[in-house]
């Protein structure tokens, strides 16, 4: 018998390499590991979920328990995923992406995702593909319009726009401003 276990706020290797020692200090064994998601081989004892749940919180990882929760962090990962970990945004709408990875009727995910949140599922995104925008600008290895059609957005003209409704800067100051920061270290 396996059991699925759900962890919040892990979004990194960094985040799967610690929960993998923390099952192993358990003596639990996983068939899957995925950013949010662990499948372990056996059932989990009250102790052990007790045990790991303690273990996790002290990490900045959270073991949960409400469908809710869990439905909220699925589609998280799934963006963070999307947005900051694959080279190539999908080709279909991010709403079509999201229910077939989900596995549930956008309009559902989406009242229940800004409900919890707050915030609707399209505002994450922009906000988790502008972070990866300011990333890519830092980086310096793609310019505006590689960035733009990367992001798939409809013009420079557009990811400019967004850029500078949630940052307050255009991505050339923005840029220029990490430059100068860069510059003034240097020149200590």
């Amino acid at each position: 018998m396996s059991t699925k276990l759900f962890i919040k706020y892990m979004v990194s290797l960094r985040c799967k390499l610690m929960v993998k020692e923390e099952l192993k200090k358990l003596g639990l064994h996983y068939m899957v590991l995925e950013l949010g998601v662990v499948e372990l081989l056996e059932d989990i004892t009250k102790d052990q979920r007790l045990e790991l749940k303690k273990n996790l919180s002290k990490s900045g990882l959270e073991l949960m328990e409400s469908k809710k929760s869990i439905l909220i962090e699925k589609i998280r990962n799934v963006i963070i995923e999307m947005i900051h970990y694959t080279d190539e945004l999908p080709k279909v709408n991010y709403s079509d992406y999201l229910s077939e990875k989900v596995g549930y009727n956008y309009t559902y995910l989406a009242n229940i995702f800004s409900e919890v949140k707050g915030v609707t599922i399209q505002q994450f995104i922009i906000v988790h593909k502008i972070e990866k925008v300011k990333e890519l600008l830092i980086y310096d290895e793609l310019n505006l319009t590689e960035i733009s059609y990367k992001l798939h957005y409809s013009s420079v003209a557009h990811l400019s726009n967004q850029f500078k409704k949630i940052t307050g800067l255009t991505p050339t100051f923005y840029k220029k401003l990490k430059e100068k920061r860069k510059q003034n270290l240097e020149d200590l």
